[in-house]
């Protein structure tokens, strides 16, 4: 966020301190506070100041005078959104604990994560990175808007909607680019080693990303027995809503492929996890029988999850490929594999979250 430079620049600097007080302690007041959101057309929000008896001897004045004072002085009027101010609190509350694996999401980020774990998203169909510090396109995905416009892995995005793309993020940009299915988005781009700009105007449809690849890679100089060598490299890329339906579809060709595969390559490098039942799932694939982790509660209960269904790849020969990318269940199924002695983990060591 940019700050407007004016003659009243100190009285913003002192206010927007008070902000930071408010997002702190606001949390605390969140969790013994009776408070009530209600959202319709217009966002609407409703505060009891009451407390409750068991929390009475916790003083919250100095939530409440922050938050009069910036509803009496705040220079911006427009920009004080209760909705967005009771956000701010909760999500103060939550980072106070310092813990990364803890954290709020709002609603509007909530849906754009449940949109990555389903697996499908409204949008023209583009990979955002950086190339020489300006936003660009690593790969347009095959068969969406941007690919049929002839947008090229390499080519730089200098403006969205006519707007400049300099120092904007990839999620500002993410944000500006998607949007509802039918509806448009301009982008002028710049194909890699050229110098003219070009533009393109996109129609938004429903991108689907699988999270399931398989491939049949002929070895050379294989040790086995078999005339022809082939392995199954199966890409895991996250554990989603679709992860199921996909992976059965790969291991049917696995199982179906002539000849027979000599091994499974089981690559789980940069998948940042997902559901927990999902790591459960595919765990069970390769494990008869036996624990695939086991989670404990905060109040010291622990809950064992078992392999739950018969896999059908118990037999075939097994490595798994991981890396600093690979988190959360993509690490509980290579820990499991590796406790039970059903794998060979290759690879550099794992992002070391531990948590679910």
């Amino acid at each position: 966020m940019k700050a407007k430079l004016n003659l009243r620049y100190t009285r913003l600097i002192i206010f927007s301190c008070l902000a930071v007080i408010l997002a702190g302690v606001a949390g605390f007041w969140l969790g013994t506070h009776n408070f009530k959101i209600e959202f319709g057309r217009k966002p609407s929000l409703k505060i009891e100041r009451k407390v409750p008896v068991d929390k009475q001897n916790i003083d919250f004045s100095l939530f409440w005078e922050v938050w009069d004072r910036l509803e009496k002085n705040y220079i911006d009027k427009k920009a004080l959104d209760q909705n967005q101010m009771i956000l701010g609190a909760i999500q103060g509350m939550v980072a106070s604990l310092g813990d990364p694996y803890t954290v709020f999401l709002k609603p509007s980020d909530n849906k754009e994560v449940k949109e990555d774990l389903n697996g499908s998203f409204d949008g023209v169909g583009i990979q955002l990175g950086y190339k020489e510090n300006q936003l660009a396109v690593i790969a347009p995905l095959v068969d969406t808007p941007a690919y049929r416009a002839g947008v090229k892995a390499g080519d730089l995005i200098l403006k969205i909607n006519d707007e400049s793309t300099t120092e904007i993020s990839i999620d500002e940009a993410m944000k500006k680019i998607r949007g509802p299915k039918g509806t448009k988005v301009k982008l002028t781009l710049m194909h890699s080693g050229e110098k003219e700009p070009y533009e393109v105007e996109l129609v938004r449809d429903t991108i689907i990303v699988h999270s399931v690849e398989v491939e049949f890679p002929k070895i050379e100089n294989c040790q086995s027995k078999s005339e022809n060598c082939v392995v199954a490299h199966l890409k895991l890329l996250k554990f989603g809503d679709r992860t199921a339906d996909e992976w059965n579809e790969a291991v049917s060709k696995i199982i179906n492929y002539q000849p027979s595969v000599s091994g499974v390559i089981l690559d789980l490098r940069n998948n940042p996890g997902g559901y927990l039942n999902g790591s459960i799932f595919i765990a069970s694939e390769f494990l008869a029988s036996g624990v695939v982790v086991q989670q404990e509660q905060a109040d010291g209960t622990k809950e064992t999850f078992s392999v739950n269904r018969q896999g059908r790849l118990l037999k075939q020969p097994l490595v798994v490929l991981i890396n600093e990318g690979s988190a959360s269940a993509s690490e509980i199924v290579a820990g499991a594999l590796k406790d039970h002695q059903r794998a060979t983990i290759v690879g550099t060591k794992s992002f070391g979250k531990g948590t679910v």
